[in-house]
């Protein structure tokens, strides 16, 4: 099932899927009525979802939640990181909702597929790697669940997964409802917590594994390489290419970025160079460049003449006309980001950037269309005369790349959308707490100044009550922001 990370997603026709979701819901009115969903332990919510409940894995849980103080402490952590991840997560949305009224987008609305994340049918998540990263998070996300649950003396009644057909839209630890709905909020809290930490948790563990790898990592020398070429700039008109590698300028040797900004430095706008590069093919060439005024370039591009200044661009300084020039290593570089331990940081440049890099992770398969890495980056990488390289190759190497990058990259998007505070999400669930909690203390401060003391069932009924208003409101802005492009 493991194929190669280049597999991408899959043609379909939206139209159809309506016929399918009427097909799957006569299915699973057949299997009710023939009592096949009772034989697998399985019920049928929403109409047309699968929900399927199985015990293996409880002796496991069983076992793994014994040290029950450390579980108990992990939940306190949890529940800190998440509180924080959720306040975050509720000012993005809220940010990007106010943008979207008063900054519309004009670029074109994104199609169907691209607005579902399931693997094969959205374009940038390939259906292999995909389907294996959400497996895997899905059972981290609800093992952490309930570890934290028998942590505090909560038993779990089982395991599931809930389908759509084929399709995994979700798992799900089951506790015992009575128990769950009477621990005190603090316990409740720290479980709900758990699940999209143990996420976080796990994306940052694997990044740490990516930075490892990318040591294994080298390149034959320290040319550079340009990911983007201007349009009807010097570059692209003397026939320059993407993913082409810079080796020489003038006949002198490029030597890495500072290499190539050094020998540029000496030359102006209207002189005539001579560059060797190594186009994606492998074919050598020779092209000979007019270079261009960056200056004059930056103008037509609508940058101020004060901001040039601050940049220190003047006039009659050189344009090649390239983006995205990075040395040969920068596939990898990007993904292990400042753990990459080709990048000079120091450890505690590593220590601030890496949950910066957490997050920008995320927009890594929209930048490479699909992939952890573009092809034309795992071509540049050789592996090193190390022993895992040596066991491994270099096919190897970027197998295990592709598989960490993915899992980490659905670690990540679980982990933070389940902190939208909006209910069913467990950060919905856990803002709810986070109010009555605020209510309480509202009321204890009220009785101890003898100003008011309001009734119990009254803080009950706020925290719902802010719980729906909440849960509204950041669907609203959810909707309101992804399909205004489309009015």
């Amino acid at each position: 099932m493991l194929m190669a990370a280049s597999w991408g997603a899959v043609s379909f026709d939206w139209r159809i899927i309506p016929l399918l979701i009427f097909a799957w819901y006569l299915l699973l009115k057949k299997w009710e009525r023939d009592g096949k969903l009772d034989q697998w332990n399985a019920t049928r919510v929403f109409g047309f979802v699968l929900m399927v409940r199985t015990k293996r894995g409880l002796d496991l849980l069983e076992k793994v939640a014994k040290p029950r103080k450390f579980w108990r402490f992990y939940g306190e952590v949890s529940l800190w990181v998440c509180n924080l991840a959720m306040l975050g997560v509720a000012l993005l949305v809220v940010v990007a909702f106010i943008s979207s009224i008063f900054n519309p987008i004009d670029t074109p609305p994104p199609t169907a597929s691209e607005l579902v994340a399931i693997p094969g049918l959205n374009p940038m998540i390939p259906l292999w790697w995909g389907l294996i990263g959400f497996i895997v998070a899905l059972v981290i996300h609800e093992f952490g669940h309930g570890l934290l649950a028998r942590s505090h003396g909560m038993r779990i009644r089982s395991f599931g997964l809930l389908q759509l057909g084929p399709l995994p839209l979700g798992a799900f630890a089951e506790p015992q409802a009575e128990e769950l709905f009477k621990a005190p909020r603090k316990e409740r809290q720290r479980m709900f917590a758990a699940g999209p930490a143990t996420n976080l948790f796990a994306a940052f563990a694997i990044l740490l594994l990516l930075g490892g790898l990318a040591a294994q990592f080298s390149t034959s020398d320290e040319t550079i390489h340009v990911r983007g070429i201007i349009k009807d700039q010097p570059a692209d008109i003397a026939g320059m290419e993407p993913w082409d590698i810079i080796t020489t300028i003038n006949g002198t040797e490029v030597v890495g970025l500072n290499g190539f900004r050094t020998v540029m430095n000496e030359h102006k706008a209207g002189e005539n160079i001579t560059l060797g590069v190594v186009h994606n093919d492998g074919t050598a060439e020779n092209l000979t460049i007019t270079l261009g005024d960056k200056y004059e370039h930056y103008l037509s591009e609508g940058y101020a003449k004060s901001d040039l200044e601050l940049l220190g661009i003047k006039q009659g300084d050189a344009f090649l006309g390239v983006e995205g020039m990075a040395q040969n290593t920068a596939g990898i570089d990007r993904i292990a980001g400042p753990l990459s331990p080709n990048q000079d940081y120091s450890l505690l440049q590593r220590t601030l950037l890496t949950p910066v890099h957490i997050l920008q992770v995320m927009i890594l398969p929209f930048e490479s269309q699909g992939v952890a890495m573009a092809p034309a980056e795992e071509t540049m990488l050789e592996p090193d005369d190390g022993w895992i390289s040596s066991l491994l190759g270099k096919g190897g190497l970027l197998f295990l790349v592709n598989l960490l990058f993915w899992v980490m990259w659905v670690n990540i998007l679980l982990g933070f959308t389940n902190l939208i505070p909006m209910v069913p999400f467990d950060g919905g669930h856990m803002f709810k707490d986070m109010v009555h909690a605020g209510l309480t203390r509202f009321r204890a401060v009220g009785r101890k100044l003898k100003l008011w003391n309001f009734h119990p069932m009254w803080i009950d009924h706020w925290s719902r009550k802010a719980s729906s208003i909440s849960s509204l409101f950041i669907l609203f802005a959810l909707l309101f922001t992804i399909f205004i492009p489309y009015f």
